[in-house]
């Protein structure tokens, strides 16, 4: 389960861009450490060009997550831009399917609970909620608009 990047080498974490399917975005990765906090920090600039708008991180689950689990809650910090969560499901396995919640930043490291009732489908046909069993991956995403990215997860987790 996604925790506080204390094991900064994992593979569990991947990082990709709209390349693709024929973006131009660009960015990348660094895990490191702010005082005692083990961070992911993504940078790069988004570009609706060519058809693109994103760039992420993303975190494969390595099994189902019990049903009681209501929320994400992730600690971040950023440059003053809106990013997003997305969760995948594993009954909606198209790279177009998932569900999305926003959350704002700001300089200062805050914490920010996402209900599962409030993330969005990304495409009509797909259930309007996801529920928390079928949850098979997490992302933060900068998405959707020409920007530069900047962005510090300190922690995300399911609550």
């Amino acid at each position: 389960m996604p925790g506080d990047f204390g094991n900064m080498q994992s593979p569990q974490w991947r990082f990709f861009t709209d390349a693709v399917m024929g973006g131009i975005s660009t960015g990348q990765v660094e895990f490191g450490e702010d005082g005692p906090r083990r961070l992911a920090r993504l940078t790069g600039r988004v570009s609706t060009a060519n058809g693109g708008g994103f760039i992420q991180i993303q975190h494969r689950l390595g099994g189902q997550l019990p049903e009681v689990v209501a929320a994400v809650q992730l600690t971040c910090r950023g440059n003053g831009e809106r990013y997003f969560v997305h969760l995948r499901s594993s009954a909606h396995t198209a790279p177009t399917a998932y569900w999305r919640a926003a959350f704002d930043t700001t300089q200062d490291w805050q914490q920010v609970h996402l209900p599962l009732a409030a993330f969005t489908p990304s495409r009509p046909g797909l259930p309007s909620t996801i529920g928390a069993g079928l949850i098979s991956a997490v992302a933060v995403v900068a998405y959707g608009r020409d920007h530069i990215v900047d962005v510090s997860i300190g922690e995300i987790g399911f609550h």
